[in-house]
């Protein structure tokens, strides 16, 4: 019998879809019976056949130490861009400016072992990584910026580590953005909480006091104006279930580069 076609406007199961793709053999079959693999629709049931499969055999020729390109200090934009949201106007958010985010923490809950407040100062003491990579905004302009911060995996470290059901990390911001990343990408080296850009404290229009940096992804996914981040099992209930705003408006969840 013939594997059934697969086109992008397709919809069929989970099952189907992995049925459809022998070509692919053992390997992709592997890779997506593991739910870190797979963006969070796939759990809710059906998907589109043909994002799966870009996504899939993307995922599949990276390992967990491929890193994105960095490169020197002398290709660094400076002053790095702006872009979107440069001031959030949530009252609490603004209470922590004017205090000089003395009193600002960021809650790590979920499925972590010993959900944690960590101030600043908590973070900064963590070790640092600093990394000069290319921001790709899929708007059409890039720029290269020297990021200083936290690994991500080490901030969920600081809360005990995760649990073994734990499949997403869920990050929202003081200007209600919410995007969920796989434990691939979260414990990817490159992954982390950054609190300086070019040599200073992160400007307030780049995220200040911390944004996100996932250097394999879309500029899309590197969110600014952190608030909290959250260990879940599931991004089913959060937002529209799709696995961050972005793609509870149609772009991309993976957004890889």
């Amino acid at each position: 019998m013939d594997s059934p076609q697969v086109t992008p406007d397709r919809r069929m199961s989970r099952r189907q879809w992995l049925a459809s793709a022998p070509a692919l053999g053992g390997l992709l079959l592997t890779a997506c019976s593991r739910d870190q693999f797979m963006p969070p629709v796939v759990r809710g049931g059906l998907i589109g056949a043909a994002d799966v499969l870009t996504m899939s055999t993307n995922r599949l020729l990276l390992s967990s130490q491929q890193l994105a390109r960095e490169y020197t200090r002398a290709d660094i934009s400076d002053p790095f861009p702006v872009w979107n949201q440069r001031n959030p106007k949530n009252p609490e958010y603004q209470k922590h400016a004017a205090e000089g985010f003395t009193n600002y923490r960021v809650p790590v809950t979920g499925l972590v072992n010993k959900p944690v407040e960590l101030s600043l100062d908590q973070i900064r003491s963590i070790p640092a990584r600093t990394q000069i990579t290319a921001h790709v905004c899929e708007q059409g302009w890039s720029a290269i910026g020297e990021w200083t911060g936290a690994p991500l995996k080490l901030i969920l470290e600081a809360a005990g580590g995760v649990k073994p059901q734990a499949r997403y990390v869920v990050v929202d911001t003081w200007d209600r953005w919410y995007e969920g990343y796989d434990m691939f990408e979260v414990d990817h080296a490159q992954t982390m909480l950054a609190y300086g850009l070019n040599g200073k404290d992160l400007p307030r229009g780049n995220g200040e006091p911390l944004r996100l940096r996932v250097e394999r992804l879309c500029g899309y996914k590197q969110l600014k104006f952190v608030k909290s981040i959250q260990v879940v099992d599931s991004m089913l209930g959060i937002g529209k279930g799709t696995g961050g705003s972005n793609s509870d408006n149609n772009w991309h969840w993976y957004a890889g580069v």
